[in-house]
């Protein structure tokens, strides 16, 4: 997987590109992280839960707590929830460029942080199509908690191992999962967008 790190005042970026790995693929793996999450970084994540489960067709507001020991030894067990673009802060939607996206927020360390949340920060994911495959940009966009350069580059080798295991695994498991039919135990949802920086919307829902 080809990719580029960058940081500014904002936080860290990363621009990566797949082979193989369709838009659609990615828009699935949201709502389906329970089936994905070991895969997704096998040296680092611990099995992931739904606090609130997605919805087919609309993924807003759904939390998941999604252990993880980054490289640094520093243990995560956050609970992060998916955001309405209408939500989310400008410093972070300002990077919207490309087709689909999601934004997840990260709530805090314990139950108590799913009333009244308040988000310590971001983490923005965004991808559409080309010729081959996929091309995408991940930001981590700290908010009430700032985060580090060093913290955003420890981030950063903890997202691309993420990301780039989407080649090893996704087609094939969203290959597997296409015979399930019910989408209480497959929901999908469309993650295309319109507009791009802090005009973005989701198309299909909201």
């Amino acid at each position: 997987m080809e990719h580029t790190v960058t940081q500014d005042n904002a936080g860290t970026h990363i621009d990566w590109s797949h082979d193989g790995v369709t838009a659609r693929m990615i828009d699935w793996f949201w709502s389906n992280m329970e089936k994905c999450f070991l895969l997704w970084h096998p040296e680092e994540h611990e099995p992931l839960t739904w606090e609130i489960a997605p919805l087919h067709g609309n993924l807003i507001g759904a939390i998941h707590l999604a252990p993880q020991t980054w490289s640094d030894g520093t243990r995560q067990n956050l609970y992060i929830r998916f955001e309405d673009l209408a939500d989310v802060s400008e410093i972070a939607k300002q990077y919207l460029e490309y087709e689909h996206a999601i934004v997840v927020a990260g709530l805090g360390f314990g139950p108590e942080c799913m009333v009244n949340p308040q988000p310590m920060g971001y983490r923005v994911h965004q991808w559409q199509s080309t010729d081959s495959g996929v091309v995408g940009k991940s930001h981590a966009i700290g908010t009430r908690k700032k985060e580090t350069k060093e913290e955003g580059m420890v981030w950063a080798k903890h997202c691309l191992g993420e990301v780039g295991n989407w080649g090893v695994f996704l087609p094939q498991l969203y290959s597997l999962y296409r015979v399930v039919k019910n989408t209480d135990h497959n929901p999908y949802t469309d993650l295309s967008i319109t507009g791009k920086g802090v005009e973005a919307q989701y198309k299909y829902f909201s």
